[in-house]
């Protein structure tokens, strides 16, 4: 009975700890433990939960609402407002929303030239870093024009998030005035 409650023991520990299930194959393999890892904790486990996590897509929204009002700008019907006020509400978003990305991932062209210049795309390059369009054939190195110079993020500096599970997806409180 004793080996049945460790073998079911052993079963969870592998499940949920990938430490030990690397041990409890070595153990199976006949390989010795080097004595360095450390071993799972039942009161541990129990007494530290993981914090909670929100998707980074999440809290880049939230940051753009909450320094840039953008979610209100888009969930705001546009209808009954003029080209004049739907503009100056869209210099004042464009600016602060401008604000965020350059604190947070300092973005900037991926390469110097601009619109229309010539360009020489290198056998061997990145797919992620161009996207050819027109008539593409033969093989590279590829001449063409810049229609788009891209963008690339030189940092990423997301704030953490420090709220509860049940606010993990919130992307703006609610504001009350008292």
């Amino acid at each position: 009975m004793k080996r049945v409650l460790v073998a079911v023991r052993a079963f969870f520990c592998a499940l949920f700890s990938g430490d030990a299930a690397r041990r409890i194959e070595q153990a199976l393999a006949g390989v010795e433990d080097d004595g360095k890892a450390p071993r799972p904790s039942a009161n541990k486990a129990a007494s530290s939960p993981a914090p909670p996590t929100r998707s980074e897509a999440l809290t880049l929204l939230a940051t753009l609402q909450r320094e840039a009002r953008l979610i209100d700008f888009f969930k705001e019907p546009l209808d009954g407002y003029s080209d004049a006020q739907i503009g100056a509400a869209v210099r004042d978003v464009h600016r602060d929303c401008r604000a965020v990305l350059e604190r947070l991932f300092a973005i900037e062209p991926l390469v110097a030239e601009e619109e229309g210049a010539a360009v020489e795309v290198p056998a061997g390059f990145e797919a992620g870093k161009y996207r050819l369009t027109g008539n593409v054939t033969g093989q590279p190195p590829f001449h063409g024009t810049v229609t788009h110079p891209g963008w690339v993020a030189t940092r990423c500096d997301l704030p953490s998030f420090s709220g509860s599970k049940s606010a993990s997806r919130v992307i703006a409180p609610i504001e009350v005035e008292v």
